[in-house]
């Protein structure tokens, strides 16, 4: 100790190997090299107030195995190199007043044993990145008197502040820099008992910083800038349960609210010494446990609120530390509280601002405007300042406008309004905003208004159309962002019904944005809709998911076998994905369409009326799509009919025979009934009107009973063939040949209503009275009733036709007015339940009866209420039926009639 030794020689030392204490302080050592030491049993090593500027990589490295304690106080040491301190036994380092402004990552690692670091006066101004990493046992942490200006978790690799100092104890930062304490500050130091922040030139503790300092039991926050952390009740020191010890002094600090002191239980030593404080509220030592109270203060406001004070102060035996006096009112200035008489506390009035108008909580869409307002009053005409504050700390550039006005209520009073503008908000504005009031008699805090910004959902990614095959995986991607973050769901066709959900075949990977569905299906077809919602809004995209299918049969196809004349329906139900389409062929060949082919529900349906034998044979349904075609074949086997069929021949020899019988039929009505041909007319028009009548109210569409009646809901035939019609209802007539009709031949020779021989249309929904109408006479196209009809009317004398119109007119008229015969309406006209009167129902019956078109005369009887068109009479034409010299004639039931065209 005090030589003038300028370096360290191993060859010297050799021979103190079994050292175990060196003290070189105050000598003139420069470095320390990597050969300086031997390898000895040394402990205590002091090297303080040297010339050291030097400590070269593995230097104190023979000295590992023993050393506990090193001092390099007092030096030139400007930089430790990284991982130099390779001591596991060193307990204590000290590196007192050099020269160290950045202290490097990993600088102490390789002191595992280390429990005390004194770096006090290096002005240390940056810590960087893990510069505390490795000391898991420190105890000891003093950095006073340096230029530190926040503590954060920058000192260390972890996210924990403290992770590898959970042993410290004692953490000295005072006469530092240091303006704020953030919420993570002391993260992971539940050991610690002392913790020295005085001579800082804090500002700002976050909400909490403390909660973790469990063990704690003595605060040191002396000559700091904290006094809103007292004057404003948010509750700063919660946390600190075991706290026996709390150092306030000199803070400007002005008042106390009863809640600055709150989750303290175990304080016993409050030190408020050096604060001009103003007003105390009452109960606001009354958690604490308080055994000193160190109280120095001759700027109190003694009013009615200050009471309590000095009662409370004698009962509980805190007067020994406690020197107070009265400011205000002026007539008890200078008078110490104590001797102030319990009458003289009055509130006359209130110098000491009031908030009246606290700022409201707003929640605001980013790139608007804000404005919150705070109003306050005082009795004083001391000039009042006001500032705003978010999360705890002032704004110093905000946009503010203030107001002055006098007021008279109560006492002449001034109100001070400030108004804080916040232009274009952006998420960074948001926080919690405080106005504080302040004048000569204190300060007064209002309410947080918390800002919240929210921004609507925008999306960065939206589905799109997606075209898939069955089995395939789907991937559907989404995403959007908004402030708070949008919260991403889906939906298909509008619902939350997902098939491949119930099937568990849907994933949802929200870190990837995507929706999958695996393994799908022709029911996961569909609109899938990407909901992207927040508290500010929301919004959607949608995609067509469209799966791909080859075509197949839904049904097994069915040979059929129907009799001659009924009606054949062959089903091809077809799947697949576009809808396939659908051909027909017979026998491999085209198939020949008639007037008695039919298509129905997009060609899935081959009806074919009055099947005959040449109908018979093998139907092949081709479906086909952009993914393939699909084959099935039908056989269709036609039998003869017993009861409705007769040969050709037969037909050939009746002609001449019915020619002469119907016109004999004619005369004989004519002449023995004694009236005219009107007569006729209105029979013929009678029976076909109460058979139109008796027919059930319905435009229910009738198919035959082979097709299904879920097919003939999904469409209408695929082409308007003759003999079909649409109503109004959208409903469809029965499917019928146009040419297809039979006429019955009543026994007074007038045509009865239109029948149809039910025998041959077992499979359709037949409109026919009994089957007492069969056997009926078939007519040909040349039979001579046909022709004779027109020409005896054509050869009638107008005079006897006109003479006998009017009066069968009349006579007609009278009987329907008599018997009030039923009127034969249309459907729509029977719907309305309607009446008409006579004459409406005779003037149809002046139209000559085969003045109609063939619309008439082959229609089933629903056809009655379309309109009539008057043609010229034509002559019937022969399409192959036998001449009729032919006289082998006799009744036949049941045969068709070609198209006829009654002129």
């Amino acid at each position: 100790v005090h030589n003038t030794i300028p370096e360290i020689n191993a060859e010297q030392l050799q021979v103190y190997l079994s050292l175990e204490n060196l003290d070189l302080s105050s000598n003139l050592i420069s470095e320390i090299k990597a050969s300086s030491f031997p390898r000895m049993q040394l402990k205590y090593l002091n090297l303080s107030n040297n010339r050291i500027t030097t400590l070269e990589a593995g230097c104190l490295d023979n000295l590992s195995n023993s050393l506990m304690v090193i001092k390099l106080n007092r030096n030139r040491i400007s930089m430790i190199p990284p991982k130099i301190f390779r001591l596991p036994h060193v307990q204590f380092l000290e590196l007192k007043r050099n020269r160290i402004k950045i202290v490097e990552s990993l600088t102490f690692q390789g002191l595992e044993s280390l429990k005390s670091l004194k770096m006090q006066r290096n002005g240390i101004s940056r810590l960087m990145d893990g510069a505390f990493f490795g000391l898991g046992n420190i105890e000891e942490l003093e950095l006073e008197h340096n230029n530190l200006t926040e503590v954060n978790k920058g000192w260390l690799i972890s996210p924990d502040a403290w992770e590898f100092c959970q042993r410290l104890a004692e953490l000295d930062l005072s006469y530092n820099q240091l303006t704020r304490l953030k919420e993570s500050a002391f993260v992971g130091l539940g050991l610690l008992e002392k913790l020295n922040l005085g001579d800082n030139h804090i500002n700002h503790i976050a909400d909490g910083v403390f909660r973790g300092l469990t063990n704690l039991q003595t605060l040191d926050l002396r000559n700091n800038e904290i006094s809103w952390a007292i004057e404003d009740a948010n509750e700063a020191f919660v946390g600190l349960s075991r706290l026996d010890k709390l150092i306030l002094q000199g803070n400007q600090i002005k008042s106390i609210t009863k809640k600055a002191f709150s989750g303290l239980e175990g304080l016993e030593h409050l030190d408020l010494s050096n604060n001009a404080i103003m007003s105390i509220q009452e109960n606001a030592f009354a958690q604490a446990q308080l055994k000193e109270l160190v109280l120095n203060t001759s700027s109190l406001l003694c009013d009615c609120q200050l009471k309590w004070l000095p009662q409370w102060l004698s009962e509980s035996h805190l007067l020994q530390a406690v020197g107070v006096s009265c400011a205000h009112p002026e007539w008890l200035a200078g008078q110490s509280l104590l001797s102030v008489d319990p009458d003289d506390f009055v509130c006359d009035n209130f110098p000491k601002p009031q908030i009246r108008v606290h700022p409201e909580t707003t929640v605001a869409l980013r790139g608007t405007n804000v404005t919150l307002m705070c109003s306050a009053v005082s009795s004083s005409d001391s000039p009042m300042a006001t500032a705003w504050r978010k999360d705890s700390e002032v704004l110093y550039d905000a946009e503010v406008e203030n107001f002055v006005r006098y007021q008279q209520q109560s006492g002449e009073m001034l109100e001070y309004t400030t108004v804080l503008h916040l232009f274009n908000v952006n998420f960074t504005d948001e926080g919690k905003y405080q106005c504080i009031v302040t004048n000569h008699f204190g300060s007064n805090y209002s309410n947080k208004a918390k800002l919240t910004v929210n921004e609507l959902p925008s999306f960065l990614k939206t589905p799109m159309d997606l075209t898939i095959r069955t089995g395939a995986m789907a991937r559907l991607e989404c995403a959007a962002e908004g402030h708070p973050a949008p919260q991403i769901s889906w939906q298909k066709d509008g619902g939350t019904d997902f098939p491949a959900a119930r099937e568990r075949r849907m994933h949802v990977m929200p870190e990837d944005d995507v929706f999958f569905i695996a393994n799908v299906k022709m029911e996961d077809m569909g609109i899938y809709s990407c909901m992207a919602q927040n508290i500010a809004g929301g919004l959607s995209a949608n995609a067509t998911l469209t799966v791909l299918e080859t075509p197949s049969f839904m049904r097994p196809l069915e040979d059929r076998t129907v009799t001659r004349g009924e009606t054949a329906v062959l089903q091809c139900i077809a799947g697949g994905s576009p809808a396939p389409r659908l051909n027909w062929t017979k026998d491999d060949g085209p198939l020949t369409v008639t007037e008695r082919h039919f298509f129905a529900a997009a060609n899935q349906l081959l009806i074919i009326v009055d099947a005959g034998l040449e109908d018979a044979g093998k139907y092949t349904c081709i479906m086909s799509n952009t993914l393939g075609t699909e084959r099935g074949h039908i056989y269709l086997n036609v039998l003869a009919s017993p009861s409705c069929d007769s040969s050709q021949g037969a037909i050939v020899h009746e002609e001449d025979s019915w020619t002469t019988v119907g016109i004999v039929i004619i005369v004989v009505v004519c002449c023995v009934v004694g009236t005219s041909l009107v007569w006729v007319i209105v029979i013929y028009h009678m029976r076909r009107k109460n058979e139109d009548y008796s027919i059930t109210n319905t435009e229910e569409m009738n198919l035959p009973a082979d097709i299904p009646s879920y097919l003939s809901s999904q469409g209408t035939l695929s082409e308007p063939q003759e003999g079909y019609s649409n109503l109004e209802a959208g409903s469809h007539q029965q499917l019928m040949p146009p040419a297809g009709s039979y006429m019955h031949k009543g026994t007074d020779g007038g045509a009865a209503p239109l029948v149809i021989c039910s025998d041959c249309y077992d499979n359709a929904n037949i409109y026919s009275r009994t089957r007492e109408y069969c056997p009926y006479a078939f007519i040909t196209e040349e039979d001579s009733l046909d022709q004779t009809l027109p020409n005896l009317m054509v050869q009638m004398p107008k005079e006897t036709y006109t003479a006998h119109t009017q009066n069968e007119t009349s006579a007609l008229s009278n009987l329907l007015a008599d018997r009030d015969v039923p009127v034969f309406l249309t459907n729509h006209d029977k719907k309305s339940d309607k009446k008409i009167s006579s004459q409406q129902i005779i003037e149809p019956f002046q139209v000559p009866l085969w003045g109609g078109s063939r619309d008439v005369s082959c229609s089933h009887p629903q056809f009655l209420h379309h309109p009539l068109t008057h043609e010229a009479p034509q002559p019937l034409r022969s399409d192959g039926i036998a001449n009729s010299d032919h006289n082998r004639a006799s009744p036949r039931p049941c045969h068709r009639l070609r198209e006829e065209n009654f002129d």
